[in-house]
């Protein structure tokens, strides 16, 4: 097995971009929509009942539909992306021990879980001088050493601040409004994140062609 570890864009990745996205954002979106009809899809097909609740059987579909989506990564763009790669472990482990327990804390602090091990290892691997951020946007853009460095810090307190949000909403609200932000809340926010962080991209940009022929 192999993940993603070139910084330079794979070509199956250049050919692919939209694939790659819905294979990283189709769980989600399957998770979301599982939990709003749980108990249709459960009518429909009553071996589900075994997994428990909604919210059950929606992590049952995330999970399934996690594992379809790393195995058709790895065959088709030849490699694990390191984000969803790390994400699924977690999303299977916690899943099953969720289900398991029927104890949705496992499940509703998976996303704390992520975003706080992305975040510390962003952050931990510029102590050790490494921009570990390029190994995640390697199919997007290249940058100078600078670039990476700077978006790399920017990330990183995004990922914690992402994990400090879920804790919080997850606390405080209900299981409904848990799932709904964890999609319609989480993707908008971290869309106009990555927005923001386009001029500095912009600004550290470096051309692997040009400087080839330099």
């Amino acid at each position: 097995m192999s993940t993603e570890s070139d910084i330079t864009p794979t070509p199956a990745d250049r050919h692919h971009p939209l694939l790659k996205l819905a294979l990283e954002l189709g769980p989600l979106l399957i998770f979301f929509f599982a939990n709003l009809r749980g108990q249709w899809l459960v009518e429909r097909f009553p071996a589900l009942s075994e997994l428990g609740g909604p919210l059950f059987v929606a992590t049952g579909l995330f999970m399934a539909a996690t594992a379809i989506s790393l195995i058709v990564s790895k065959i088709v763009l030849g490699h694990l992306p390191i984000m969803p790669f790390v994400s699924g472990i977690v999303v299977l482990i916690f899943g099953a021990l969720g289900i398991y327990l029927q104890n949705e804390t496992f499940i509703k602090m998976k996303p704390t879980i992520v975003n706080a091990l992305f975040g510390v290892a962003l952050l931990g691997g510029l102590a050790f001088g490494r921009s570990l951020l390029g190994y995640v946007f390697n199919a997007a853009f290249q940058l100078d050493p600078e670039g990476w460095r700077k978006l790399t810090i920017r990330w990183g307190i995004f990922f914690l601040f992402l994990a400090v949000l879920n804790e919080v909403v997850w606390r405080n609200f209900s299981d409904g409004t848990w799932v709904a932000f964890k999609v319609w809340g989480t993707m908008p926010i971290t869309i106009i994140f990555t927005l923001a962080q386009m001029p500095l991209v912009l600004k550290h940009s470096i051309n692997l062609e040009t400087d080839g022929e330099k």
